[in-house]
């Protein structure tokens, strides 16, 4: 859904430069705004939630409009694609500061005035005549606190935007740097590397902040060799994965611009980093039984000390939010013969293609404990070969038990396992329970997966 700009009050902004700085890092220099929580708190608390989550990094500008605003937030361009920024719910209006030049203020929906998300615009020239009078009035959340603060913004609005453009609306006001025709790639963009408080904020996690990865299942109990999520504020000042330069001596990094997380003493492996969430591959040496500290250190700046359980095993598959229809979490799952995905057409622009009873699908998943044999490595390198569980594994599809060929490590992966199973050749049609033991262990996960009717064509 587009956002649009709609109807907004008048105000000076004032008596702000005690609150708080943030730093937007573009790829064509820094913009320090200067928040006014005392104007708009509600705004402000909502921009510094995206903020501390990094939901902002490699955000992109991707409407300039000239002499009038630029505008970001709403998408971030990720592995050479453009993604739509994940939505909080909408924030009430607060108008107040006039929409003058190098003021920031929130877009939202052209006919409702409490329609605010995440999407926001810098003002680049006195607007107040429109903006502080439309659909309620456009909330001004602060104000560009320096001369080279506003140079960068000017300089952003130079960027030609191309007429006609190259991509449909919402890109089809979007200003793109040495554009020649063609297709539009991440150096033509212009992007907001992050945002930040220059400043450097205490990090924090928050309370009930760790479990197993939310996309493997988000448990509280924690496997040797499984992936934790920390999330909190303040963690890191980049959004980014760990890259393969990075592994020495075929070894992952146990530090990551400046961010390094222990476990029981001993060092993960910090595969992401971003300012709201931090993911590390626990050591396969950690020892189940009691509690363990979790510690988080960011440039010297330590988080106090979090308890985890450990358990021998904590399995869970890969079933992220793309693949969750209101209350139904389907399991991803992609077919052996050809990695296309198995979907009754809830993924976006992917066609509907159910699993085929007596087909092999492939399924991923962290967690499931040692190889076979014991001595295997499941922690912080690449596993040279498919190597198959110490703890054999049961599914069922539909609640009858499927042929497992085979499950144990994903060769050239860092503690991903992979699971080849045979649909039943007498599963009924329709959206089928994934069910997944591991000896006395169950997976707690309510996995759904979408099986081709017994009539239907084939795809």
């Amino acid at each position: 859904m587009s956002v649009r700009f709609g109807y907004v009050a008048a105000l000076s902004l004032v008596g702000c430069l005690s609150a708080q700085t943030v730093r937007f890092q573009t790829n064509l220099g820094d913009i320090d705004v200067i928040l006014a929580p005392e104007s708009a708190p509600q705004t402000v608390q909502n921009f510094l939630k995206y903020m501390n989550r990094g939901a902002y990094n490699n955000s992109v500008f991707h409407r300039s409009v000239p002499g009038f605003v630029i505008q970001a937030g709403g998408f971030n361009y990720v592995n050479g694609g453009f993604q739509t920024t994940p939505q909080d719910p909408a924030v009430r209006n607060e108008p107040g500061i006039s929409n003058t030049r190098g003021t920031i203020a929130m877009a939202k929906l052209g006919d409702n005035p409490n329609s605010a998300t995440n999407q926001f615009f810098f003002n680049l020239g006195d607007n107040s005549a429109n903006l502080n009078n439309q659909n309620g009035g456009f909330t001004v959340f602060g104000r560009i606190a320096n001369q080279a603060g506003l140079e960068t913004m000017d300089k952003i609005a130079a960027v030609p935007v191309p007429n006609p453009g190259p991509l449909p609306s919402p890109f089809d006001a979007i200003p793109l740097i040495n554009w020649r025709g063609g297709a539009v790639d991440e150096s033509n963009l212009v992007l907001i590397k992050s945002v930040t408080n220059p400043d450097g904020g205490e990090p924090k996690i928050f309370e009930d902040g760790i479990t197993t990865l939310p996309a493997y299942g988000g448990f509280k109990q924690v496997a040797p060799g499984s992936y934790i999520s920390i999330r909190g504020e303040f963690l890191a000042e980049s959004t980014r994965e760990w890259k393969i330069s990075e592994f020495v001596n075929n070894n992952a990094p146990t530090s990551l611009d400046g961010v390094n997380v222990t476990i029981d003493s001993l060092s993960g492996y910090v595969n992401y980093v971003s300012p709201g969430e931090v993911r590390v591959q626990v050591p396969g040496s950690v020892l189940p039984g009691e509690p363990v500290r979790v510690v988080l250190n960011y440039r010297g700046r330590t988080v106090p000390p979090v308890m985890v359980p450990i358990v021998p095993l904590a399995g869970g598959l890969h079933a992220p939010p793309s693949h969750k229809v209101e209350d139904k979490q389907y399991v991803a799952a992609i077919r052996d013969s050809d990695g296309s995905p198995v979907t009754n057409g809830f993924l976006k622009d992917v066609p509907a293609a159910p699993a085929i009873p007596g087909e092999v699908l492939m399924f991923t998943g962290i967690g499931f404990g040692p190889a076979d044999p014991p001595f295997t490595i499941i922690a912080g390198r690449p596993s040279r070969d498919s190597t198959p569980l110490l703890n054999p594994v049961k599914f069922k599809i539909g609640g009858i038990e499927a042929n497992v060929e085979f499950a144990g490590l994903r060769k050239g992966e860092v503690g991903i396992y992979e699971f080849r199973v045979v649909v039943p050749a007498d599963v009924v049609g329709g959206d089928q329970k994934v069910e997944v033991t591991q000896g006395d262990d169950v997976v707690r996960q309510e996995l759904w997966l979408p099986v081709r009717m017994a009539d239907a064509p084939a795809q």
